[in-house]
């Protein structure tokens, strides 16, 4: 059973109710990946940008594994790294290298999740990266994008090379070191790490028989997807989105499986 943490460590002082929505997503999203067994221990991290002109953001505390996060107990920084407000924990370095990269460089990136995931960090070593095996890697790879391994994430002048492997796509494999997704609502980065993290695993499974014994999606399917993920993606005017749908249905997950992660 998950642990909350309901001691004085962790406070509502002083948050407005805007930012402690935030939090409750972000909480919720660090809840449903340890269900999904996305986590790495006390390792990886989730993000989100706190509304408001500061550019601050909200990350895990390090030393809390993913199945204890709560709203109350993630860490607001800025982007130089700096704890706003007071916390026992700090934060993983390489998480703020990371996070900070693009949040500082995307105005679409509200939520960003990278994780280390077995089948993630396989795929991301493959030479030929995600392959066209399977609807979901095919719907991905059109607006995949790929950052090579520069060691631990503890430099700073990498950010601007992130940045600029990253372009202006939303999923993208770190080569050698794992997955990673951002979208401007929790339920598109949501949607993005999930899809990525599914796609992995597939791949992983099908290679398992042999790579000649894999099908590679004809090309003319392969651009028949893209067509349609293209459309697919299109907003409608006064209805909720796929991702507003996609998040409602992982906040009642959470609820059920993992309540407690909004104190």
């Amino acid at each position: 059973m998950a642990t909350i943490l309901k001691d004085d460590r962790f406070s509502r002082t002083g948050i407005s109710e805007a930012e402690w929505k935030v939090r409750v997503d972000l909480a919720a999203f660090y809840r449903l990946s340890a269900l999904y067994g996305w986590d790495d221990f006390i390792y990886t991290h989730i993000s989100a940008r706190v509304p408001g002109p500061d550019h601050h953001f909200l990350i895990n505390p390090f030393g809390l594994m993913f199945d204890e996060i709560t709203a109350s107990s993630l860490v607001k920084v800025d982007l130089d790294g700096n704890v706003v407000g007071e916390s026992d924990y700090g934060i993983n370095y390489a998480g703020y290298v990371i996070h900070s990269a693009i949040h500082g460089a995307r105005y679409d990136a509200h939520y960003i999740a990278h994780f280390h995931s077995a089948d993630g960090m396989a795929v991301s070593a493959h030479a030929e990266g995600l392959l066209p095996l399977n609807q979901r890697a095919l719907a991905l790879i059109p607006r995949l994008s790929y950052h090579d391994y520069e060691g631990v994430a503890l430099n700073l002048d990498e950010r601007e090379r992130l940045v600029a492997d990253l372009g202006d796509t939303k999923v993208m494999l770190l080569r050698n070191h794992g997955t990673l997704a951002l979208g401007a609502s929790p339920g598109e980065a949501w949607s993005g790490i999930y899809q990525l993290e599914s796609a992995c695993t597939a791949q992983v499974r099908s290679l398992s028989v042999g790579r000649d014994n894999v099908l590679i999606a004809p090309e003319e399917a392969q651009a028949e997807v893209k067509r349609q993920m293209a459309r697919e993606r299109q907003p409608v005017e006064g209805r909720r989105t796929h991702y507003d749908l996609v998040w409602e249905a992982a906040l009642r997950k959470a609820s059920r499986q993992a309540a407690g992660y909004d104190a």
